[in-house]
């Protein structure tokens, strides 16, 4: 790492903490693409640092073949991790808690195979990662995380699909609460114990 490097971003950009968070609050798209990376590392240091896990790696943002935000071994057995962020407006207070929505797509249109059909579709597939872990972040400004099985999450209700297609693909929004309610979880590792008592 070269010494610019090693300054911090706001040194090596000539910011103040002022002007960075400005710039932020003014552009609702660099605040969602920011809010979006950083759950991500957030995700890795409070769930997945260190043991039990192994060979903890990000995927290639680029391989657009494989989904999932992060790759972990867990028990000799690679899983892979998706991390989603809750949209801001879908928010609501209830007398528990809260409510809020979170997109789970891809980030454009593609051709997909569903079964032995080719579907042009933003929906990912069933299956195409193993947990989904949705950032809890704009409930209360508190960094929590909710988990839940690809399996267990709501399936496409989208009208242009039959049914048999529609049982293939996962919903684009879905919702959540604080607290949790199932399918989710505060902790990864019971659907990891879960997914490898499958195998």
């Amino acid at each position: 790492m070269s010494p610019d490097e090693r300054k911090s971003i706001l040194k090596r950009w000539n910011l103040t903490e002022k002007e960075l968070t400005e710039i932020v609050q003014q552009n609702p798209s660099m605040r969602g693409l920011m809010l979006g990376y950083i759950a991500e590392y957030k995700l890795r240091k409070m769930h997945f640092a260190g043991p039990p896990y192994e060979n903890i790696h990000k995927a290639d943002d680029h391989d657009r073949s494989r989904k999932g935000d992060l790759i972990v071994t867990y028990k000799g057995k690679n899983f892979t991790i998706e991390c989603k962020s809750l949209q801001t407006n879908s928010i609501k207070t209830t007398e528990d808690g809260y409510v809020g929505k979170y997109q789970c797509d891809a980030s454009d249109r593609r051709k997909i195979k569903v079964g032995s059909k080719m579907v042009e579709t933003t929906c990912l597939l069933v299956g195409e990662f193993d947990i989904i872990a949705v950032n809890l972040f704009s409930f209360e400004e508190k960094w929590r995380f909710a988990f839940a099985l690809n399996d267990d999450l709501p399936r496409s209700t989208f009208r242009s699909y039959p049914p048999a297609i529609q049982r293939k693909l996962l919903a684009t929004l879905m919702p959540v609460s604080w607290p949790l309610q199932p399918p989710y979880t505060a902790s990864p590792i019971p659907l990891l114990e879960r997914l490898l008592n499958r195998a």
